[in-house]
């Protein structure tokens, strides 16, 4: 439940002394690496690896951020749409970082739905957290919600898929093709029928004894799982 994942996430914090970035920092890379086991560069249709990532002001958008500069590392072409600059100084680092590293920001989202089609291979939805209140989804994010449930090009979506909430099966979100769930699956990941990772192989065993997690056994040394 969110009330569960925002309990966990406390007890990383202060009990376990997670740091907020090294947790972002996690996410984000394991982000990148399920993209890039979905959609290997080998796969992409268009002659260039480009890839649009719409990051939110709060923690899902930092770990979109993350997850560009890795995915610039993995040799996509990443770039990168902030609808709304954070004030948050976790979030405002990252975007530095991205910035330092070459990865373009656009400054408006083409409303012309086959602009985007046309000019990338696939679109992360690191906007909307769980923590969002979907019923109540003011602009920009609302507009931008009507162009994405619009594009061809295939979506990925951070642990909430952007217009849903993370307790109960989508009625009008966007409807992506991937779900990259982070820690454990929220409620809301019931009703999902496409591809699903789950990144959470940091998480402590008492942890998820405590909380009666489940989590299925990672491969090896991966990152993430596909569940």
């Amino acid at each position: 439940s969110k009330g569960e994942a925002a309990a966990i996430e406390t007890e990383l914090l202060k009990d376990y002394r997670f740091g907020q970035q090294q947790l972002v920092e996690i996410w984000g890379q394991a982000c990148a690496v399920a993209i890039a086991k979905a959609y290997p560069l080998s796969s992409l249709g268009k002659k260039q690896p480009t890839v649009l990532v719409i990051c939110g002001p709060e923690q899902n958008g930092s770990i979109g951020l993350v997850c560009a500069r890795h995915l610039r590392m993995f040799e996509y072409e990443p770039t990168i749409y902030l609808p709304k600059r954070s004030t948050q100084s976790l979030h405002q680092d990252f975007t530095v970082q991205c910035e330092k590293m070459d990865i373009p920001f656009l400054s408006y989202l083409p409303t012309e739905v086959q602009l985007i089609n046309d000019a990338y291979n696939l679109l992360i939805d690191a906007m909307l957290g769980p923590e969002a209140d979907c019923s109540n989804i003011k602009e920009p994010f609302s507009g931008i919600l009507v162009t994405l449930k619009q594009v061809n090009i295939p979506i990925v979506s951070v642990d909430v898929p952007s217009g849903w909430d993370a307790e109960e099966p989508s009625q009008s979100g966007i409807n992506p093709d991937v779900l990259i769930s982070l820690t454990a699956p929220k409620k809301c990941a019931k009703s999902f029928s496409g591809k699903h990772f789950l990144a959470g192989r940091f998480l402590p065993y008492d942890i998820q004894k405590k909380y009666d997690l489940n989590i299925p056994e990672y491969r090896g040394t991966d990152c993430i799982i596909e569940l």
